[in-house]
């Protein structure tokens, strides 16, 4: 894959950490030696978002001559870090990924593939889905309310994803881009904000099973986080029902 016209990337590989000095070393070397390997024109942004420990120097010395690293002062959340990734990309498409890579980054054929076979605008990664293939599991506590979570959702907001939450989506930044503009969850319910709008608005997108591995060291709380989850999703519902997100940012119009 090659550059555009204007010589921009094809792809901008978006990265939220915070605190992941530990973890991010090896998810850039393993992201640089794929798009090498597979010769794609690719650029990758380090959102920090906030951290106290080596996170940005860190950044900035493995993306020398290679990508960027975006920092956010203070500590906002994973979807406010999402959300300045996005708008500094300049790649046509959008590959969000998170920083321990628990989907290998190999699993990015799959959603462009998709994208590209189904003209979609959003693909993205799923646990749930009977052919994904889950190497490490969570802990059977995390497991249960992760399930749980998304049932919930699909309950709430009339999604029929079977995994909203998984970190690896692939959009097309043109269709795409504008709903981040109007978007205002900062935390991790931003997943179900990106795909409510996305459906709302008569995108074309698609849940593609994945492989994935979980890594133990995870930010989420098992109490405050899924309460603010739900909160949040509350939220984008009452703000969309009340025209909160209108004009449509696609320019598809909304659906229901």
């Amino acid at each position: 894959m090659s550059a555009d016209r204007a010589g921009r990337p094809h792809l901008s590989i978006v990265i939220p950490a915070y605190n992941e000095e530990q973890r991010l070393e090896p998810t850039l070397a393993s992201i640089h030696e794929y798009v090498d390997r597979r010769k794609i024109n690719a650029e990758v942004l380090v959102v920090d978002d906030g951290s106290t420990d080596g996170t940005r120097r860190l950044a900035e010395r493995q993306l020398r001559n290679r990508g960027r690293v975006v920092v956010v002062p203070e500590n906002r959340g994973k979807g406010h870090a999402v959300r300045r990734g996005i708008q500094e990309a300049s790649g046509r498409w959008v590959l969000m990924t998170d920083a321990d890579l628990s989907t290998p980054i190999e699993e990015y054929e799959k959603l462009a593939d998709a994208a590209r076979d189904h003209d979609l605008d959003l693909a993205f990664g799923s646990r749930a889905l009977a052919s994904s293939k889950i190497e490490v599991r969570q802990n059977p506590v995390r497991e249960t309310m992760g399930k749980t979570f998304n049932r919930l959702i699909r309950l709430t907001t009339g999604l029929t994803f079977r995994d909203t939450q998984c970190g690896f989506k692939l959009m097309d930044r043109e269709r795409v881009g504008p709903l981040f503009e109007r978007m205002i969850v900062d935390r991790f319910a931003f997943d179900v904000e990106l795909l409510y709008l996305s459906v709302h608005f008569g995108l074309r997108i698609e849940e593609v099973p994945v492989v994935w591995r979980n890594d133990p060291h995870s930010h989420v709380s098992l109490l405050a986080d899924p309460l603010r989850m739900m909160f949040d999703v509350g939220r984008v519902r009452w703000r969309f029902r009340r025209g909160g997100y209108n004009p449509d940012p696609t320019g598809a119009g909304a659906e229901g």
